[in-house]
């Protein structure tokens, strides 16, 4: 077999992540591991992958019908498209009992994920998010996505999906990796999401094609998450949680860690405001702050920040001059007011027939008086 076919071939007998495959990975071939799960006594293998070995053959088949019926395809570090920025995760200790760089992944989707992450920024949080975590994720995710990032994260209910759909809004690619099969659509009622996400970036994923999630396979699926991109945002984490796990991760492999406050009240968001007290996340608040981080000190996003306006800022000029010389108490004739902010008296009338269609002055005897603020929104 080819060193494609032995990365697929050990990917169905040792539970992606282990920290002893990255181990052996080390000094052995993947042909080599392959083979001494199935004997070769020159390669020592944990017991259970030689189990699992036994009946290799007819896994791979089913394997790779299931892929081909999915559309799935199975991407390895030297093939187009692989990014080397996984390769970090070898150089770092295990969490929670995973380590190491994928042997392989699987992707669902026509993208490139090398060029796809290659500006890249996750955002990921809590499940049971609160509407404001909600709305933030999606407005950050579209912030991001509008100066060129691609965002990455888990698909999962919550922070997750609201990343994912703001990037989609923008009519932009995203990439979600699962912690099962590529082609099983997790959460469930995420199924339409996951298509879109596939129709336009890339559903990847570590496990076989038709695993099902387990606790430890989020865990294992986190590290992807962090290594695929060069910042990681959490938003709404309690003090334990999973999305800390990937912040976790990224900052052992040494991307950016940034973290959007909550309500000092919410539960929600004590895991961040922890991250941010302690130095593990930088606090950010918008796209602006996240392109900052990851781009540097004077980065500018594609599209301005919007600064907030009020119904004074958007009259024209001679409209806000003419505003400016009207009372609340005292009615103002239109020389006076024309004398005393300097413009001529038509000027002054063509001003206040403006201002008194929008409602901010009224006629008042022989003069004219404010009717209400126009500097308040």
């Amino acid at each position: 077999m080819t060193e494609k076919q032995d990365r697929l071939a050990l990917s169905l007998i040792a539970e992606p992540g282990d920290p002893r495959l990255r181990d052996l990975l080390a000094h052995h071939e993947p042909g080599r591991i392959v083979a001494g799960a199935r004997g070769d006594s020159s390669v020592r293998v944990p017991a259970g992958w030689s189990d699992r070995a036994l009946g290799m053959r007819t896994a791979l088949d089913e394997v790779k019908a299931r892929a081909k019926a999915s559309g799935l395809r199975w991407l390895c570090p030297d093939d187009p498209g692989w990014p080397t920025s996984l390769s970090d995760l070898d150089h770092i200790e295990p969490l929670h009992g995973t380590a190491g760089a994928p042997i392989g992944l699987w992707i669902r989707g026509n993208g490139n994920l090398a060029q796809l992450t290659e500006e890249s920024v996750a955002i990921v949080g809590a499940r049971d998010c609160t509407t404001y975590g909600a709305e933030s994720a999606s407005e950050l995710a579209a912030d991001c996505t509008d100066a060129g990032f691609t965002i990455v994260s888990g698909a999962a209910f919550g922070v997750d999906g609201c990343a994912h759909r703001g990037a989609l809004l923008m009519n932009k690619p995203t990439v979600a990796v699962l912690a099962c099969g590529a082609d099983v659509d997790y959460p469930a009622g995420h199924g339409a999401l996951i298509a879109a996400i596939a129709d336009t970036g890339l559903v990847v994923s570590e496990q076989m094609p038709g695993a099902h999630p387990l606790k430890g396979r989020f865990l294992s699926r986190n590290r992807i998450i962090a290594a695929l991109s060069q910042g990681t945002v959490v938003i709404e984490a309690a003090v334990r949680s999973g999305s800390l796990n990937t912040l976790n991760w990224a900052d052992q492999l040494g991307r950016t860690t940034m973290a959007l406050p909550g309500p000092v009240t919410s539960k929600q968001s004590s895991g961040t405001h922890e991250s941010i007290r302690t130095g593990k996340a930088v606090l950010v608040t918008n796209g602006k702050n996240v392109v900052e981080e990851l781009r540097g000190l004077g980065a500018e996003t594609s599209t301005p920040e919007a600064i907030p306006s009020t119904e004074f800022d958007r009259l024209p000029p001679a409209a806000r001059k003419t505003l400016d010389g009207v009372d609340w108490r005292i009615g103002r004739s239109l020389t006076e007011i024309a004398s005393g902010v300097r413009l001529t008296a038509r000027e002054v009338q063509t001003s206040l027939d403006l201002l008194e269609r929008r409602g901010l002055v009224v006629r008042f005897g022989s003069g004219w008086i404010l009717a209400r603020r126009a500097d308040v929104g």
